[in-house]
């Protein structure tokens, strides 16, 4: 048993590392393809999106003020608010729903 836990921890470490090191070892110039440029560019905020997205629907009590809270910061960053006022438009949103939803 306690030998599979070291393959496993070495196999992770293994895939961790290659996915770092291939990329700077076979990719020696300077990438000049707009899609795969393009992609790179976005990779870290999709992948923001997705491992915050979740969290948002299940953080509240009750998954509609959630729901109403995406909706208020979705458009108050449409708007042109920044990070603070959106989030603290959010949590008064929450606060204020669940106030009603749930009581």
């Amino acid at each position: 048993m306690r030998h599979n836990v070291y393959l496993y921890i070495l196999g992770m470490w293994a895939i961790s590392y290659l996915i770092r090191v291939l990329p700077l070892t076979l990719i020696r110039r300077e990438i000049t393809n707009k899609t795969i440029r393009s992609f790179l560019f976005y990779v870290p905020y999709v992948t923001l999106a997705v491992m915050t997205f979740p969290s948002i629907l299940s953080a509240t009590q009750t998954p509609v003020s959630a729901a109403i809270a995406l909706v208020a910061g979705l458009s108050m960053a449409w708007f042109g608010l920044g990070l603070f006022p959106v989030s603290v438009i959010c949590c008064a949103v929450v606060f204020v729903s669940e106030l009603i939803l749930v009581h």
